[in-house]
């Protein structure tokens, strides 16, 4: 059985939340999730994530369980290429749009592996016993200083253009985006984030509230309490999905 929990906010400061996600069990052995962060204004950003979510949640619940886990990558690359689409062209249209793009994590999770997809700097983690690993790579400034070895990832979590993003759906007519399979236990996590959560929360502390702090299903709670004791600054996103 695959269990899975999920919360967004709009944080401490920020007016709007414009964070989007999609979490939905299709039976007991597969559940689909998408996480966006949008960006581009005050109107856009929200407009950007909430009809990525929307168009790619479509698309993935809208098929034959079995062909989505038969073939999960092609299937996630064809979601976000659809999203990136509306995307691109709703900016392409309306004025009050231009600009708008959003982060991607999205995730397709089976009994025993995940497939997951990403753009821009929304993360997806894998945790279980032996600690957390971070499954995506970011695409951002700091990111590519970090693999480049100019700043290490303490450095980074601290760096003044930390929020710079390198990918995202609907900036360009055709999206770029990034596959990860993930073995995964029974037991083990699956955790999908907005960089309000990871940028708040270190990697430990995740780790930490997702074995220990307390139960699966208020884990995603416990977490958005911690960042909103440290002033919350941006929107928080997370979705967690458990082997159990």
């Amino acid at each position: 059985m695959i269990r899975a929990w999920g919360i967004t906010d709009k944080g401490a400061v920020r007016a709007q939340n414009q964070d989007s996600y999609y979490l939905k069990p299709l039976g007991e052995s597969l559940v689909v999730a998408v996480v966006c962060d949008g960006m581009g204004g005050a109107k856009a950003g929200n407009v950007a994530s909430s009809l990525a979510v929307e168009v790619a949640s479509d698309y993935l619940e809208n098929l034959p369980p079995e062909e989505l886990l038969r073939t999960p990558g092609e299937h996630l690359t064809q979601a976000a290429a659809l999203a990136n689409n509306a995307v691109f062209h709703k900016a392409s249209r309306e004025p009050e749009c231009r600009g708008m793009g959003t982060t991607m994590v999205a995730a397709v999770v089976g009994r025993e592996k995940a497939q997951v997809l990403n753009i821009g700097d929304s993360r997806a983690y894998h945790i279980g016993e032996e600690g957390i690993s971070k499954v995506t790579r970011d695409h951002s400034l700091v990111e590519d200083l970090v693999h480049r070895g100019d700043i290490t990832p303490e450095q980074a979590r601290q760096h003044p253009q930390k929020n710079l993003i390198t990918r995202a759906l609907g900036s360009e007519s055709r999206s770029r985006t990034d596959l990860y399979e993930v073995e995964l236990d029974q037991e083990e996590f699956l955790l999908l984030c907005t960089d309000g959560l990871s940028n708040t929360l270190t990697d430990q502390e995740m780790l930490y509230e997702v074995l220990h702090g307390g139960t699966p299903e208020s884990c995603c709670q416990r977490m958005l309490d911690v960042a909103m004791s440290r002033g919350a600054p941006d929107n928080v996103t997370a979705v967690l999905i458990q082997i159990a």
